[in-house]
């Protein structure tokens, strides 16, 4: 965790648990501002991403693709400045000459009606719209329960909340 205005190289960074002892997200995180790489098990990247409050944005990708969050290259810096920023991840990108896909997957919310069977889609082209918003709450809550069973699987011992209201549009986000 480098704290400074100095650009480290990520191959230089310390790995860090994604999750600590205690299945949570370090909170020494918590409102701190700066650029964080996300690596799957093997510690391949996944994400490259920056933030205001990096626990937060954590704590969102590892709601959004649990099973690709499992170390981190973290560098922290003192205000927030979105061009050090960018700049900061874009130079991760070229040096680890990843490709990240499907980076919506990470940056926006989960989106419940992916998960719709065949009949689910039938019965809410059919229904009114009370009874879309009805339908997308209960497969939101069928998608949010499989997500939290999948964190108590990885051992997340820390709350995970989802916005009810953005269930009636069948996403979840976290609160």
């Amino acid at each position: 965790m480098n704290e400074s205005d100095t650009l480290a190289n990520l191959e230089q960074l310390e790995y860090i648990p994604y999750l600590d002892a205690t299945g949570n997200i370090c909170a020494y995180f918590q409102g701190k501002i700066g650029v964080y790489a996300i690596f799957d098990r093997e510690q391949v990247l996944e994400f490259v991403g920056y933030s205001r409050d990096i626990y937060l944005s954590l704590k969102q990708h590892l709601a959004r693709q649990p099973q690709a969050c499992y170390w981190l290259k973290i560098q922290l810096i003192e205000r927030p400045n979105r061009t050090i920023l960018e700049s900061i991840k874009q130079a991760w990108l070229r040096e680890s000459q990843a490709v990240i896909s499907n980076e919506k997957l990470w940056t926006e919310p989960i989106d419940a009606k992916l998960a719709m069977s065949e009949t689910e889609k039938e019965i809410y082209q059919s229904a009114d719209e009370v009874g879309q918003i009805k339908l997308l709450k209960q497969v939101s809550r069928r998608v949010e329960n499989d997500v939290l069973s999948t964190l108590e699987k990885r051992g997340v011992q820390m709350e995970i909340r989802f916005n009810p209201k953005l269930k009636e549009q069948g996403l979840l986000d976290l609160k």
